[in-house]
């Protein structure tokens, strides 16, 4: 696996979202077109994995978190930056997602979950804002953000 063929993953998913709303009808249909345990779900899991264990994933660390942004909004990935986190029993910084943020959550422990959500997708609305919390364990959770969009916040 290298970052180009991880680029051509995210960009297969990516290229079905330009011009949907990010909202629970979305987080639904990516969750019935693309469950865990779906051909899309694992080969992306596995190239996440894959990519932590190289280094070219999640290659910067603070408080406990590793993450790393492994790609900017590109045509080549329908205008979404990339974003890759791995965390264990924390809560990460406040953020906001000014065109709202789409989640993909890859349990490391069985029963891991993200913000509550297990192993799949979940997605925020323009605006909305969290600490992103991973529970019960560890999990890998892909960020697609429109444009690239975070504001972290002091809250």
């Amino acid at each position: 696996m290298s970052p180009t063929d991880f680029q051509r993953l995210i960009a297969d998913v990516t290229a079905q979202l330009p011009g949907r709303p990010l909202d629970a009808e979305l987080a639904a249909w990516l969750n019935s077109t693309y469950p865990a345990h779906s051909p899309t779900f694992r080969d992306l899991a596995e190239a996440c994995r894959a990519g932590v264990a190289e280094g070219w994933l999640c290659n910067r660390e603070a408080g406990g978190i590793r993450y790393g942004r492994i790609f900017k909004a590109l045509p080549d990935t329908h205008g979404f930056s990339v974003d890759v986190v791995h965390m264990k029993d924390l809560a990460g910084p406040h953020h906001v997602h000014p065109h709202g943020e789409i989640d993909l959550i890859m349990p490391l422990t069985e029963g891991a979950t993200f913000d509550g959500h297990p192993a799949g997708w979940c997605v925020y609305g323009p605006g909305s804002a969290h600490r992103p919390t991973v529970a019960n364990g560890e999990a890998l959770v892909l960020y697609l953000l429109p444009q690239g969009a975070i504001e972290f916040t002091a809250a």
